[in-house]
């Protein structure tokens, strides 16, 4: 809780800088933009993916190993060792991205427009790369202050280099702003990483390539799990975008920012902390499976109250962000919103298959599920528009929780506590009812019953930390500070 609460309020704080962002870039570029501006991160976060190979989140646990022993040389050779592969990854991602940049933007855009768009967006996935393996040090080492420091300076930077841009230059803006945001994040990302006081260490080429063997090894497989889903991810939107148009990926972008961004910031800010965490008793099934009813629980209890806001209050929500242009999403947001119940728990359990180092198990899971994802976005967009993206969300995270489940309990004797299950049906439910009251009442029932609603789950998620937690006490401790 004490990571979830630094993280959560770093996140907090992105979010209303990334509100602001958003709105400008919802009234000076519009649903176009964003979908030109989409279609190029996602392409290029594809690349990243396939040349990157999951350094950065494999490394995390050799860090945090060689820091705990308390082996300051131990911990410069894996810290010297690691730092090379990411420059030699992330050239390799910005080579590719060059000299692939005609076919990435006759595949992306279906024209080669953008092809020098694509040369010059090509130094982020360098930028990028050396950034997230600085942040990987950080990780590593639990400087969760540096981090959260890190996050909270880059986006008003990000805020105020980037507005400037689109209100001058419009959608010509797009690249230059991406560029100096991953700029940016290197900046800021090295001068953090440099109070490490990591001292420095001669390793040779050939303990280089021992060393990072296995930091390469089950980083492979994190990234092929990784571009699975950002394959998927680039699919659908190529079949947006040649079935209803590039606006129309511009909507689908700004409804899951909304869902996974605003509302997903309760997954980011926990899995910093949750991963090493859940690692850590890996070795037991009994307290693994205490952990994740634990995580499980904490997740629902804080989104819970959350969803059920954006049910009810939906169109003010797109409103605010973006402007009346993007009110097309929110059916599909409705039903997102439910699917997000079944994504928390079954992110959960899923964590579990990394942390017992079962990484073919983890990648044909995540195979199987991309593709049921896949066929069933295309299958609901085709039929239902963007609503049917919505189902497909929501269906696709069901059958998912089903999976993980089953496999956690074949493989590991999982299961899930009848705490976590009451609170699973009794916020669902709750959901259920802010659903069927928003599409079947007039506007002003709605809002009442969606406040009553709302003031429930919050009473109850409020009950269940506190016998959790002991909020009550440490509400009235801060109070007493000030």
């Amino acid at each position: 809780m004490k990571a979830t609460s630094i993280f959560g309020g770093v996140q907090v704080f992105q979010i209303i800088i990334g509100v602001i962002r958003s709105k400008f870039i919802a009234v000076l570029l519009g649903p176009l933009g964003m979908g030109i501006s989409g279609l190029l991160t996602t392409t290029t976060g594809f690349v990243a993916a396939l040349t990157n190979f999951g350094l950065t989140t494999s490394a995390v646990r050799d860090v945090a190993a060689a820091y705990s022993t308390g082996n300051e040389t131990r911990l410069a050779i894996v810290a010297r060792v690691f730092r090379r592969w990411v420059w030699v990854t992330g050239m390799l991602g910005a080579v590719l991205t060059a000299a692939l940049s005609p076919w990435l933007s006759e595949i992306t855009f279906g024209n080669r427009d953008y092809t020098f768009a694509f040369i010059l967006i090509s130094i982020t996935l360098l930028l990028n790369q050396i950034s997230a393996g600085q942040g990987v040090l950080l990780r590593g080492m639990r400087k969760l202050n540096y981090m959260a420091q890190s996050g909270i300076i880059g986006s008003v930077i990000g805020l105020i280099t980037t507005i400037p841009l689109y209100y001058y230059y419009g959608i010509k803006g797009i690249v230059p702003g991406i560029i100096i945001a991953s700029i940016t994040a290197l900046l800021l990302t090295w001068f953090y990483a440099r109070k490490l006081n990591i001292k420095p260490i001669y390793v040779s080429k050939v303990r280089t390539l021992a060393e990072g063997k296995e930091m390469l090894r089950m980083g492979f497989i994190i990234s092929l799990s990784g571009l699975i889903a950002l394959g998927a991810s680039y699919i659908v939107r190529l079949f947006i975008s040649n079935t209803g148009g590039v606006e129309q990926v511009g909507l689908y972008n700004a409804g899951f920012a909304i869902i996974n961004t605003y509302v997903g910031m309760v997954f980011t800010a926990m899995s910093t902390d949750y991963y090493p965490r859940l690692s850590a008793v890996a070795h037991s099934n009994e307290e693994s499976r205490k952990v994740i009813n634990q995580q499980a629980e904490i997740a629902l209890l804080i989104l819970a109250p959350i969803l059920i806001v954006f049910l009810v209050f939906i169109n003010w929500v797109v409103i605010l962000l973006y402007s009346k242009q993007f009110l097309p999403v929110t059916a599909m947001i409705y039903w997102a919103a439910l699917g997000m119940f079944f994504k928390a728990a079954s992110w959960s359990i899923a964590f579990l298959f990394l942390a017992k180092g079962v990484s073919k198990l983890f990648l044909w899971n995540e195979l199987l599920t991309n593709g049921i994802l896949i066929g069933s976005n295309i299958i609901g967009y085709y039929y239902f528009g963007l609503t049917g993206l919505g189902i497909s969300f929501l269906i696709t995270y069901l059958l998912y929780l089903i999976q993980v489940y089953l496999v956690a309990k074949i493989y590991f004797e999982f299961q899930f506590d009848v705490a976590f299950g009451k609170i699973f049906l009794l916020q669902l439910g709750l959901a259920l009812i802010s659903f069927l009251t928003i599409n079947f009442l007039n506007s002003y029932l709605t809002y009442f019953i969606g406040i009553v609603l709302i003031t429930c789950s919050s009473w109850y998620s409020f009950r269940e930390l506190d016998k959790r937690l002991d909020l009550r006490s440490i509400i009235i401790s801060i109070r007493n500070k000030f």
